[in-house]
């Protein structure tokens, strides 16, 4: 665990300044000029002299009454939660992505964690290997295709992340090409998208684009509905107040080998 700058609570340079004190002047001889000025002994120091040792004498047992009720000081912050990033990882086959931890501790600090950290993996989803993970390094590799929940631990604390480990695929297709929808806050568009005979529509994550910059959040998302098996792109109301714009709709997929985007094309016209 990377440990912080000690944290120094408000008392703190009292404890420091009294113990500095305290070692560089015995206790008895405090109490002796006290006890010498309650009785009204004399001494031969002049009286701006006494005045001043008798302040500091004071200031003193005031500042070590301070440093006994301080507490917090040199406390080392604990971890309180750990993040896994990506939070989503995805990984094609044979292909292989460092996953990292990032730690927020006791203090409210986020940093990452770079020792006393252990990886491991948990629940494949094929009931057997879908992935390697170096318990030092965070090294995630794929093996089949499929889910694992990964997991990272550092001093009692953990956190968890499912990991997608998909097939490579060199090619493939998002149907249909074009369609419209008018923006009413229901209507949506449906897409399919294959690699060949295969259908990865559960799989693989639609985002939508206009002008080459993501559509802001919200406002046309795009999610997998396991009860009819379709992509889903729904244009939230009010996205297009008058006329129609177009949107390409771009598919992502972890296995994807290709260089060429595979995208649709959606217009969505005022209702």
């Amino acid at each position: 665990m990377v440990r912080h700058a000690v944290r120094v609570p408000e008392c703190a340079r009292v404890e420091i300044i009294s113990a500095t004190i305290f070692r560089n002047r015995n206790h008895s001889r405090i109490d002796k000029y006290l006890r010498a000025y309650a009785q009204g002994a004399a001494t031969n120091m002049s009286p701006n002299e006494r005045k001043l040792r008798l302040v500091a004498a004071f200031a003193a047992l005031a500042m070590l009454a301070l440093a006994i009720s301080c507490r917090g000081f040199f406390v080392n912050p604990t971890w309180q939660s750990i993040q896994i990033q990506p939070p989503s990882p995805s990984v094609a086959v044979g292909f292989s992505q460092t996953l990292t931890a990032w730690g927020t501790d006791t203090d409210g600090n986020r940093s990452q964690i770079t020792s006393r950290l252990v990886w491991s993996l948990s629940g494949a989803s094929n009931g057997g290997t879908v992935a390697t993970l170096d318990p030092a390094t965070g090294l995630l590799t794929g093996v089949a295709a499929g889910t694992v929940t990964v997991t990272a631990s550092s001093e009692g604390v953990s956190g968890t992340a499912t990991a997608t480990v998909a097939q490579v695929v060199t090619s493939m297709t998002i149907s249909p090409q074009t369609t419209s929808v008018v923006d009413n806050g229901t209507n949506l568009a449906q897409f399919k998208v294959t690699a060949g005979s295969t259908d990865i529509t559960s799989q693989v994550t639609l985002t939508a684009y206009q002008n080459g910059t993501a559509v802001g959040a919200g406002q046309l998302p795009c999610a997998y509905n396991s009860s009819d098996g379709f992509q889903e792109c729904t244009p939230a109301t009010g996205l297009v107040n008058t006329g129609s714009q177009v949107f390409s709709i771009v598919v992502t997929y972890a296995g994807y080998t290709g260089t060429t985007p595979v995208s649709a094309t959606l217009t969505v016209s005022a209702q």
